[in-house]
């Protein structure tokens, strides 16, 4: 992602982007893999036109459908959270593909992402805009992301939810691959971010609650 007509000018340049990154940091994010690649990543071109102005504001932001693009500092903390919490992150299923934005950054620092989104056009746009930027290792399907990957007999050593279930749901636990690490907002009106890791034998998994977030609940079925 580094050809030139990506990187934006005034309000989408270099030295905007940087400022975010210096925000990010302030915030608690410290992976520098994690800060240089959302630095890496053209934000403003998985909002609309009329939004690019605001894509490095650290904000969520409208993408049709009742749904945002993530906060970066969201993307880059739960991004974190997943790489800190295990040792192998060969392939990570996303639930909820949105915009693309969370799937384009997480595709920088794993070798395999697969990404469940229940809207269609915005998968559409998402794929669009991915293939744009040349990035070829992501696998998408059309389902119910409460569901998981619709193959259920395939694992994954992690799982990076964008869409906050009232509970865990057991599908999700149950792709997640001995060792691996699920990061999800959990909740209702009030949620939390949280981890949820499986141990080596697959037996048994451990909690961990982090901060409060607010996402879109998540909805099962396909629209």
């Amino acid at each position: 992602m580094d050809n030139l007509q990506f990187q934006g000018v005034g309000m989408t340049s270099k030295r905007t982007r940087d400022r975010l990154i210096e925000r990010l940091h302030e915030s608690g994010v410290t992976n520098q893999s994690v800060l240089d690649v959302v630095a890496n990543t053209p934000r403003h071109l998985f909002v609309d036109e009329a939004l690019a102005h605001r894509a490095y504001e650290d904000t969520a932001l409208p993408i049709g459908h009742g749904q945002t693009i993530s906060q970066p500092y969201i993307v880059a903390r739960m991004t974190e959270l997943l790489i800190a919490a295990t040792s192998r992150l060969t392939r990570v299923l996303e639930i909820g593909t949105g915009c693309g934005y969370q799937t384009a950054v997480l595709a920088q620092l794993v070798p395999e992402v697969f990404s469940v989104e229940r809207i269609k056009p915005l998968q559409d746009k998402a794929k669009t805009r991915l293939k744009k930027l040349g990035v070829k290792n992501v696998r998408f399907t059309y389902a119910d992301g409460s569901l998981g990957w619709p193959d259920d007999v395939t694992q994954f050593d992690g799982i990076l939810s964008a869409a906050a279930p009232r509970s865990v749901p057991e599908s999700l636990l149950a792709q997640l691959a001995p060792g691996g690490v699920l990061v999800i907002p959990v909740g209702g009106d009030t949620q939390v971010l949280t981890v949820v890791i499986r141990d080596e034998e697959g037996d048994a998994f451990t909690r961990h609650e982090y901060e409060s977030v607010k996402f879109v609940p998540m909805l099962s079925g396909r629209q």
